[in-house]
């Protein structure tokens, strides 16, 4: 049994397409490798050692922790480090690369790449290795510039575009030096090829999502595909005239699967932009929210399927779809499995992208917004059930005490709520999952020898709200500044300036505490890091958007300086902020639990069991039995019988038995664990590391790697 055991494993990874010599991670990579993120090309966070089990889980113990040296107000690591032949190669908050010995988290090396990045939210989440003919190469990202360095010695390749570097921006036109673009999640060997995705804005500003393949060698641009088709191109009528020239968006920040034996690869792309309001950009829209085999040569389409019509929710697909071999109907197929932030698993044939359990197209509300036509139908797939909660209503409203309740109901009364799909509104409609899902950027793991899947869900509830941009009775009576900034920053920053709590965009009512008005105003004019230049307000708006900033007094604005000018897009609405629906403590609006751990089996399309992640000590200690938290980052399963997973806001790590969802083993980590673990063996000994950069869900930041051993 164990040999065959052995056999089907070698087989899924054949089929998966582990890297072979010359067009991947290692030519030599084993099963004591994590030579790629997420594990292996299909990304399924699955590693056959099993050293590690569910028998000896107790003995697991620290067998070397690392600290960058770098961590910074509400900075993050969400690192899944790649482990080749003994060495670990990682990212630091600041985006610092380094080599580690794997067996001791010794330094070998490390590399600060020279980019104008903001690292409170330019996150890397792993890194590329390509080796070929003794030549070694690590890939990495920073701001919008793609560097490739030696792999032994840390030093940039020379011959590589410009000494070591070449710019993301590339085909992106006339405007390419004002657009936010930058690459958070590493991109695809194929040959040699580096194949890879874009992060942009949400806003109506957005830069095109561009996939785009580069030569490893010379830093050229080999191929392009356009994610919103130009003239001539197949689906260019599933959008306006021109919206290739005005639109942005529809890219793929979350990373992409290869099957390398077919020659194949799969990307998950995003939302059009801007997110929320999308009567410029009228139709289906594809590419976004799709999920697009490409030829991995050539960059040419095979098929599509798109998993949210005419987005309105900010559901961009969140992971690269996991390649699975499933039995269905009494036959193997060759499928991949795409999670959703909305807690849906679409399961697909991989080569022709034909659904293998039924999909609904559902009648959905339309849209009270002026300018807006949403699409009348959105896909919800039959099976497998969703692992995340699809409605908040009433009955849901959180019961972990009487207090709570009343304040999130009178709240909860004044919102549009219950199914997935309410389009935004200016009332607010409740978003559930949120918009974080759900399904997140943590991904899944699959075990390729039962074909069951685990994935982590958050179930917090967020509030879509929507603001008129026209001046109305009220807006008279703001400064220009006030004006200035609701109309540019609000949507950030929030329109109190109170940030998101997630850490993603800081608060700016104290910010003349922190930064001088000559350093405002120059980032403003120019970008930094996550927000891009805004060269298109004129000085005296900037001026006043300063002072309101500032605190100096300003004079109310008269109906000129309030009008459509200020809004270079023309939309008709901005977004109030991402609001998490929160009870009067600060916990979840939705009854519990808020963070899950789903085990599903994708042959049946069947969950299998579902158990809380992450827990609030001090609601345990008031009887409330275990709530889960909010959680990020993704799980590990292992042949040893375990899921490991970190993630949670109370900062634990923590092991799973993979076959019943108990919890075995927990650990409290140094700072938050919200990243993916890597697992590898050196010298025949198993680890497990995660990174611990902490500084999300207003939880503090960290510089740490941790990695995990069995003790003598």
């Amino acid at each position: 049994m164990k040999q065959l055991i052995g056999i089907v494993a070698m087989i899924y990874l054949a089929s998966c397409g582990t890297p072979g010599p010359g067009d991947h991670g290692s030519e030599k990579a084993t099963a004591n490798d994590w030579p790629v993120y997420q594990g292996d090309d299909g990304r399924n966070q699955y590693s056959s050692l099993k050293q590690i089990n569910k028998q000896n889980i107790n003995r697991l113990s620290v067998a070397w922790e690392y600290r960058t040296g770098d961590a910074g107000e509400r900075t993050q690591i969400q690192c899944n480090p790649i482990v080749i032949d003994g060495v670990l190669y990682a990212s630091s908050p600041k985006l610092k690369v380094f080599a580690l010995n794997a067996a001791t988290g010794d330094l070998i090396w490390e590399f600060q790449p020279k980019a104008d990045v903001n690292f409170s939210m330019n996150v890397n989440r792993g890194l590329v290795y390509w080796e070929n003919a003794g030549q070694k190469q690590i890939m990495f990202t920073a701001g919008s510039m793609l560097f490739a360095i030696d792999a032994t010695t840390g030093k940039p390749v020379e011959t590589f575009g410009a000494k070591g570097v070449v710019s993301l921006k590339q085909n992106l036109g006339e405007r390419s030096d004002e657009l936010y673009v930058v690459s958070t999640t590493p991109g695809v060997i194929y040959k040699d090829l580096l194949i890879i995705g874009t992060r942009v804005l949400e806003s109506a500003d957005a830069a095109p999502g561009h996939i785009s393949a580069f030569n490893i060698r010379t830093g050229e641009v080999a191929w392009t595909f356009y994610t919103i088709p130009q003239p001539g191109q197949p689906f260019y009528d599933t959008w306006p005239e021109n919206a290739y020239k005005e639109i942005g968006g529809a890219n793929s920040w979350a990373g992409m699967s290869i099957d390398r034996e077919k020659g194949m690869l799969f990307v998950p792309t995003g939302s059009a932009a801007f997110d929320f309001w999308g009567g410029n950009r009228k139709g289906q829209n594809l590419f976004a929210n799709c999920i697009i085999a490409l030829n991995a040569a050539t960059g040419e389409r095979i098929w599509h399927y798109q998993t949210v019509h005419h987005d309105l929710w900010d559901r961009d697909l969140p992971a690269p779809p996991n390649l699975v071999t499933v039995k269905h109907e009494g036959r193997e197929i060759e499928a991949l499995a795409q999670i959703t932030k909305s807690g849906f698993v679409f399961v697909l044939d991989r080569a022709t992208g034909k659904p293998l359990f039924p999909v609904e197209q559902r009648p959905v509300p339309p849209s009270d917004l002026k300018g807006e036509e949403t699409w009348p139908t959105q896909p919800f797939p039959l099976k497998p059930p969703p692992f995340a909660r699809q409605q908040f209503t009433e009955d849901e409203i959180t019961d972990i005490s009487s207090e709570a309740q009343a304040y999130v109901k009178q709240r909860f009364e004044q919102y549009r709520a219950g199914d997935q799909f309410i389009p935004p509104s200016i009332e607010g409609t409740v978003l559930f999952p949120g918009f974080d899902g759900g399904g997140e950027w943590g991904g899944a793991s699959v075990d390729p020898i039962t074909g069951v899947m685990y994935v982590n869900a958050s179930e917090m509830p967020y509030i879509l709200q929507m603001q008129p941009a026209e001046p109305d009775e009220n807006a008279l009576a703001e400064t220009v500044g006030q004006r200035t900034y609701r109309m540019n920053c609000g949507v950030c920053h929030g329109q109190q300036r109170q940030g998101d709590p997630s850490g993603t965009y800081p608060p700016l009512v104290d910010i003349a505490e922190k930064m001088p008005e000559k350093e405002i105003v120059a980032i403003i004019n120019n970008g930094s890091g996550f927000m891009p230049s805004f060269k298109h307000i004129s000085e005296e708006k900037v001026e006043a958007l300063v002072d309101f900033l500032l605190g100096h007094q300003e004079e109310v604005a008269d109906a000129h300086m309030l009008g459509m000018d200020a809004n270079k897009n023309d939309i008709p609405y901005t977004f109030v902020g991402y609001n998490r629906f929160l009870d009067e403590e600060g916990y979840p609006a939705v009854k519990p639990p808020w963070g899950l751990l789903n085990a599903i089996d994708l042959n049946k399309g069947e969950i299998l069991w579902q158990v809380p992640l992450g827990e609030f000590k001090e609601l345990t200690k008031r009887g409330i039995p275990k709530t889960g938290t909010e959680n990020y980052g993704g799980p590990v399963a292992t042949a040893g019988g375990l899921v490991f997973i970190g993630g949670s806001k109370d900062e634990h790590f923590r092991a799973f038995d993979r076959d019943t969802g108990d919890e075995l083993w927990t650990y409290k980590l140094p700072a938050g664990g919200y990243a993916t673990p890597s697992i590898y063996a050196v010298n025949g000994k198993q680890y497990v590391v995660i990174a611990c950069g902490g500084g999300k869900m207003g939880t503090a930041s960290g510089d740490s790697y941790v990695a995990f051993s069995l003790d003598e």
